[in-house]
C-alpha cells in the first residue's frame, strides 16, 4: 500500500510539472479610466496603450512624435479599425485581419489595452469608442477609455514622451461576440419587433433633411428614437459628461434595462458611442450596433424608410445638386 501511494504522488508530481501553466487573467479596468489611474499603472508589463490621435481628429502622427503618453503606441484611426465593403464604408474588417493587427500592437488575453483619444469633440471620443466595440466585440473584456484623452493626461501634469514606440509583438485570438453586430437583414428582421432602434445621427438627418454623402436616401428607419450622441460629451472639457447626467438624457422608451436595443448612424461610428455609454456604462444588458448603419440601408432599395422632407426640402436640394 504504501509503495502504490508512494508511485501515484511520483506520477502526479511529474504530471504537474508538464501540465500546461494557468491562464493569467487580465487586470480589472472599468470602461473609463482617469489620468492618475493610468499613471500609477503605466509601468506595468500587462498594460497596452494606444494612441488613436489621427488627421480625423485635426491630428497627425507628426503630433503624436511631439508628445504623448510614455509607452503608448500609435494606432491611427480609422487605419485598419475599418475598411469598405463596395459602397458601403467603414464597415468592420475581417476578424483575422483585426487579430493580426491587435498581436502586432502586442495584446493578448493576460493584457488590458487602454485607448488614448485626442479629447477633443464628441465624434473624436466615437473614435475612441469604436475601437473600444470593436475589441469588446472580439471577444477581450480588458479594455479601457482614457477619460478626457491625451488632452487630459497633459492638463494633469503627467509627463508626455517624445518619438515613436516600437509595439512589442504578441498572440490576440478572438472569440467573436455574435449579438454585439448586427448585419442589415437582422436589422429588418427587428423591424415591428419589441426591439428599439436609436439613431445616433444630428436632428436634421433623423428627420431627413441632411444625408451622408454616401447614403442614398433621405430619413431613418421606420420607428426609430433619436439619441444625439452628441448630448452625452462636453466638447469644452473634452470628455463625456457625468453619469448622472448622461443617464438624465436617457429617452423613456429606454426606461427597462433588459430591452433589446440596436445602435445606429450613418457607418456605425457614432453609433459607437451610444453604445458605449448604454452598455458599457448606464447598464442597459441588450445593446448591439449595426454596423452598415443608414449608408447601407438607404442602398436597399426594398427596405422601408421614414422621412419628414416635405416638397420644399426637395426643391432646395435639387437646386443645390444643381447649382453646388
Amino acid at each position: 500500500m504504501f509503495a502504490f501511494s508512494r508511485v501515484a504522488a511520483t506520477l502526479l508530481i511529474v504530471a504537474t510539472a508538464f501540465a500546461a501553466p494557468a491562464a493569467v487573467a487580465a487586470p480589472d479596468v472599468t470602461p473609463l479610466v482617469s489620468p492618475q489611474w493610468l499613471a500609477d499603472n503605466l509601468e506595468r508589463d500587462d498594460i497596452v496603450v494606444i494612441d488613436i490621435r489621427s488627421p480625423f481628429a485635426g491630428s497627425s502622427k507628426d503630433v503624436y512624435l511631439k508628445g504623448h503618453v510614455p509607452g503608448a503606441v500609435w494606432s491611427e484611426y480609422p487605419g485598419y479599425w475599418r475598411t469598405d465593403r463596395g459602397d458601403v464604408v467603414g464597415v468592420l474588417p475581417s476578424v483575422e485581419k483585426l487579430e493580426a493587427a491587435l498581436s502586432e500592437l502586442g495584446l493578448s488575453e493576460d493584457k488590458a489595452l487602454v485607448i488614448v483619444p485626442a479629447g477633443g469633440n464628441s465624434s473624436e471620443f466615437s473614435a475612441a469608442a469604436r475601437v473600444y466595440w470593436t475589441v469588446k466585440y472580439l471577444g477581450h473584456d480588458a479594455v479601457a477609455i482614457l477619460d478626457g484623452g491625451h488632452k487630459a493626461w497633459v492638463a494633469a501634469g503627467h509627463p508626455v514622451e517624445t518619438g515613436n514606440v516600437t509595439p512589442v509583438g504578441d498572440m490576440f485570438v478572438a472569440e467573436p461576440r455574435a449579438d454585439y453586430l448586427l448585419q442589415t437583414s437582422d436589422v429588418a428582421k427587428r423591424l415591428q419587433s419589441s426591439a428599439v432602434l436609436i439613431d445616433g445621427r444630428p436632428a436634421d438627418q433623423f428627420a431627413g433633411l441632411d444625408k451622408h454623402s454616401k447614403a442614398t436616401r433621405f430619413g431613418r428607419i421606420p420607428d426609430a428614437v433619436s439619441l444625439d450622441q452628441a448630448v452625452f460629451y462636453d466638447d469644452a472639457k473634452g470628455q463625456l459628461k457625468p453619469q448622472a447626467e448622461i443617464s438624465a438624457l436617457v429617452p423613456a422608451t429606454l426606461g427597462d434595462k433588459s430591452v433589446e436595443i440596436v445602435s445606429y448612424c450613418n457607418t456605425g461610428h457614432w453609433a459607437a458611442t451610444n453604445w458605449f455609454v448604454l452598455h458599457e456604462l448606464l447598464g442597459y444588458k441588450n445593446v448591439s450596433l449595426y454596423d452598415d448603419s443608414m449608408v447601407g440601408w438607404s442602398q436597399d432599395e426594398s427596405l422601408p424608410m421614414t422621412s419628414d422632407r416635405t416638397v420644399i426640402d426637395e426643391v432646395r436640394t435639387f437646386l443645390s445638386d444643381l447649382f453646388g
